[in-house]
């Protein structure tokens, strides 16, 4: 027996929804261990790693030159390899209590539209982070599974999952997906559109998570019952100055609408394109919604309004590619089967 078939016996398998925004690692036996931001703070002098998730993400904008706070991924796709990789070599760690010699079997959920450069980008994180074999699964399928849709069954079931970089839908029937898009908007357009709104309109430069306070507090996709407003702090254009301003949800909504509408009309066109007889199946059942994305007040009833069917938000959005993902570890003759490695 080998050290490595030696060290794969004491490594517990995990899943990975690796997001642009946060990422999420579930463990065999042991369900969700790791939920964190997308986010490495490194030394660009020495390479070192300095923290990893949310004590990096409070790092950003706060660190001296030094020290950068960056996202191994952007829309998706890995963006900076050396990020990623200690990104997942840490998630590994943490999942195995701080252990170094440690190889598990890694599966990981990637958007539906990734390229084969795309996919060997992670594939080749994921083996440097000593992952002894590793499998990349399809999003919107393991979000159907975590949802608990039956995605083995000749019925179609359709998911839409908006996440940080990407918003990935597919029709899904006999554990195949019958359509796919992976469209590059979700919630990280989102924000960068309320920064660029703050900017023009009131002279006021805030950060991404400030600009993702206002979105979660008072931004939607159709009027709220009761108008709302949101004191934003931040630094004035002319004078540098701080200063505080007013938002209200009517003006964040409307610069969240061409991000919405983009989604609408994704959704739409994959209903177009599905063969007729699954049409009937998804009048019955709907569309289920996951990711952060689809937890924007109203987008359900907006997506309601325009596709014309039901929609459902997942009883745990953010956890629903990561919990099907993990799922996988349980089944690996249908891992092996739906695999896109």
């Amino acid at each position: 027996m080998t050290a490595l078939t030696l060290t794969r016996l004491f490594s517990a398998d995990l899943a990975v929804d690796l997001g642009t925004a946060n990422t999420l690692v579930y463990a065999n036996g042991r369900g969700v261990v790791f939920n964190e931001p997308s986010i490495v703070a490194m030394n660009v002098k020495t390479g070192e790693v300095i923290a990893v998730g949310e004590q990096a993400k409070m790092m950003r904008g706060r660190t001296p030159r030094d020290i950068v706070a960056i996202r191994p991924l952007r829309d998706g796709a890995i963006a900076d390899f050396k990020a990623a990789e200690r990104l997942l070599s840490y998630c590994v760690q943490k999942a195995h209590n701080r252990k170094i010699m440690v190889h598990p079997r890694v599966v990981i959920a990637v958007p539906s539209g990734s390229t084969e450069v795309e996919k060997r980008a992670v594939l080749d994180a994921a083996h440097r982070a000593k992952a002894s074999q590793v499998y990349l699964v399809e999003q919107p399928m393991m979000a159907a599974l975590g949802a608990g849709l039956p995605i083995t069954e000749p019925s179609a079931s359709m998911v839409v999952d908006i996440g940080g970089g990407t918003t990935d839908m597919g029709v899904l029937s006999h554990a195949g997906n019958v359509y796919s898009q992976s469209i590059r908007v979700g919630g990280n357009a989102m924000d960068d559109a309320i920064i660029d709104h703050v900017k023009r309109e009131h002279g006021l430069l805030i950060g991404e998570r400030t600009a993702e306070m206002i979105k979660t507090e008072i931004g939607s996709a159709l009027p709220l019952s009761e108008p709302a407003t949101m004191p934003v702090k931040g630094r004035d254009l002319l004078s540098g100055l701080p200063k505080v301003v007013t938002v209200t949800d009517a003006e964040v909504r409307t610069c969240l609408q061409e991000c919405v509408q983009v989604i609408v009309t994704a959704v739409r066109v994959a209903l177009e394109r599905i063969p007729p007889e699954l049409s009937g199946d998804l009048t019955d059942r709907g569309i289920l919604l996951t990711g952060g994305g689809a937890m924007l007040k109203n987008l359900d009833e907006r997506l309601r309004r325009d596709a014309g069917l039901p929609i459902c938000l997942a009883d745990d959005p953010l956890s629903s590619v990561v919990t099907g993902t993990g799922q996988m570890l349980r089944d690996f003759k249908l891992l092996r089967r739906i695999s896109v490695n």
